[in-house]
């Protein structure tokens, strides 16, 4: 995922592959980071009881994110993900917008963890007893100067990533464990703080069955600690597999996935609930609000009070520099995203492929969201949820709608249930915190314009893969080229069995004075998926009431005409001409039925398509309407 671009083709693998376990931690520089800021968002969202309303997210996570996703691991190996399922169970244009409003989400997901992690980074540097104080008061200044050092970090190029990443989580992790393993120690010697706590619990709740309902409540505001999922199942075609598995279901690779997704929740459930508790029960209260010591860093100031300040720099240092890394593997995984996707569906500029103009343009977009939230952690909380929580229900549906059509009721109901309950938390998350509706509003409504301009710009683009003819089209297309001439006659395939061809083709002759003796081929071209915007042609020969057709099926019928007749011409060495009837109707429907049907105004589109891809007029295969 960070080697490289990716491959046209959707099963090729990255030329150099890891153990699953180094790739998990990939993927931890975006997981496990989240613990700088997660325990300081529970205690705001929960108070007393984060502590159990991060079981409840934990439970969630473990029963029913990790079941979901490892599913996803198995239908989806080669990196699509979630997304690309739905699109499968959802083709045509509907399946494209969908895609493109889940692209909104996701977009939101990873932008917002670029915009957030270095707001949380900054708080560490800031909070830090021995940064300078020159830096107090420019909080959204240090934000954007991480923001555009990221963004210069892939401008110049990008490395070994995951041996970085495999040094930032293996320390940042063991410095966790030690402050929680400190910070339990302390209150297994002094019980105070505990007793303190469950005091308080029992006088604000009457019972546990209430603060139970209470915690089911309050836990979409965690759903922070949900994040990383889709990335691991993106980075996919990262893992080492096996030395003999399947291309079209690797076996090894699927294991080495669901392992990683094992593990990495396993890890993350463990530390979300000792963090929680430890911080809820030893920090006051007052110190996580805004501008307290532990708002948005509440591991630090445990590392800072119970294990000196030279520790606690040395953990602000880590955990400043897996959030800044954090940013790194989002602005990762929208450079993969956005080319695997929107350039397929012809949506995005030719630009879009490259990855400077793109790093640019989301520099730019984190630069404004920095701005407009000031660079508070808190409150992109809402946006960052928002983005994540979608992204999780769709992979649970994805996996629900396999399931049923499968047939597989034991897994459809399981599944079914996960997808009501994660659909729960991200409504719950929306209604409590709209601002991240709305960022995700913006992005959804900005990838949909500018999709739609694009593929409306790019539209008379030559955009067939390649022409493949079988034998008996090859052998039609020798026998009518050794005339001297490639003539061929445009047809509708509607019109199959409701014409007499003998009679087309002598109609076809007379309009457009042909020889009674010149060979012709009837060319007939079926609207497939329209929505798709580049393709294959399998190009077939058929005969039919003794005339000869070649037949394919294509999303536009002018593009695809425009394809066959280059390929033909150089096949042959002979200048193509076909023919066709004059069109009625109004143009600028017709011009709308070419965008969205695939085909519209045939003999115009088809000349035009030609004239954009072979400049020089006398190899231009020749279009004549009468």
């Amino acid at each position: 995922m960070l080697e490289g671009p990716p491959a046209k083709d959707a099963h090729a693998t990255p030329t150099k592959q890891h153990p699953w376990w180094r790739v998990m931690c990939l993927t931890g520089v975006d997981y496990f980071s989240t613990l700088g800021y997660q325990p300081g968002i529970a205690f705001l969202a929960a108070g007393l009881l984060s502590p159990i309303a991060t079981l409840v997210l934990v439970a969630v996570t473990l029963f029913g994110a990790l079941p979901v996703y490892r599913r996803v691991a198995e239908e989806s190996p080669h990196g699509q993900g979630s997304i690309a399922m739905l699109q499968r169970h959802l083709p045509g244009w509907p399946g494209k917008i969908l895609v493109l409003v889940l692209l909104g989400f996701l977009a939101t997901d990873f932008i917002i963890t670029i915009t957030l992690s270095a707001a949380d980074a900054t708080a560490h540097v800031i909070e830090n007893p021995i940064a300078p104080s020159v830096l107090h008061g420019h909080r959204i200044g240090v934000t954007l100067a991480l923001v555009a050092l990221l963004g210069a970090v892939f401008l110049a190029g990008f490395g070994e990533a995951i041996g970085i990443a495999v040094g930032l989580v293996t320390v940042y992790l063991t410095l966790n464990l030690v402050v929680v393993a400190v910070a339990l120690q302390h209150l297994v010697a002094n019980p105070g703080p505990v007793l303190h706590w469950e005091a308080l619990l029992t006088t604000h709740y009457s019972s546990p069955l209430v603060m139970i309902g209470v915690a089911l409540l309050v836990f979409p505001k965690l759903a922070l600690g949900l994040s990383g999922f889709e990335t691991g199942v993106a980075v996919m075609p990262l893992i080492r597999g096996e030395r003999n598995d399947d291309p079209e279901h690797p076996v090894g690779r699927i294991m080495g996935a669901r392992r990683l997704l094992t593990t990495a929740a396993s890890i993350m459930s463990f530390f979300l609930i000792a963090s929680s508790f430890t911080t809820a029960v030893l920090i006051p209260a007052k110190e996580f609000a805004r501008g307290g010591k532990a708002n948005g860093r509440a591991l630090a100031y445990l590392a800072h009070a119970y294990l000196g300040e030279g520790f606690g720099s040395f953990y602000d240092i880590s955990t400043i520099t897996i959030l800044w890394f954090a940013g790194a593997s989002a602005m990762a995984g929208l450079l993969t995203v956005v080319p695997r996707y929107l350039p397929r569906y012809g949506m995005a500029p030719h630009w879009a492929a490259a990855t400077r103009p793109l790093v640019l343009v989301f520099t730019a977009v984190a630069f404004a969201i920095t701005i407009i939230f000031r660079a508070d952690v808190d409150a992109q909380g809402g946006a960052y949820a928002t983005g994540v929580l979608v992204v999780i229900l769709s992979a649970a549906l994805a996996v629900t709608i396999s399931a049923h059509r499968r047939d597989d009721r034991r897994g459809f109901v399981h599944f079914g249930v996960i997808t009501l309950v994660i659909a729960y938390t991200a409504i719950a998350n929306i209604f409590e915190r709209p601002e991240g509706i709305k960022i995700a509003s913006f992005f959804i409504g900005t990838i949909i314009l500018t999709s739609f301009v694009s593929r409306a710009t790019r539209s008379l683009e030559l955009r067939v893969e390649e022409v493949r003819l079988d034998q008996r089209a090859r052998a039609f297309v020798q026998e009518v080229a050794a005339s001297g001439q490639l003539v061929l006659v445009s047809t509708n395939p509607d019109e199959r069995g409701r014409i007499d061809y003998h009679a087309k083709e002598r109609r076809a002759r007379r309009l457009h004075r042909l020889p009674p003796d010149m060979p012709v081929l009837f060319l007939e071209v079926t609207i497939g998926d329209a929505s798709e915007f580049s393709s294959t042609l399998e190009v077939k020969g058929e005969e039919r009431e003794g005339c000869r057709f070649l037949t394919t099926r294509s999303p536009s019928v002018p593009n695809a005409i425009a394809a066959i007749l280059l390929h033909l011409r150089d096949m042959t060495g002979l200048t193509p001409q076909i023919y066709f009837h004059w069109a009625e109707g109004n143009p600028v429907l017709a011009l709308l039925g070419y965008l969205i049907l695939g085909g519209g105004d045939v003999p115009q589109l088809t000349r035009e398509i030609l004239r954009r891809a072979e400049p020089r007029a006398d190899r231009r295969p020749q279009v004549h309407v009468g």
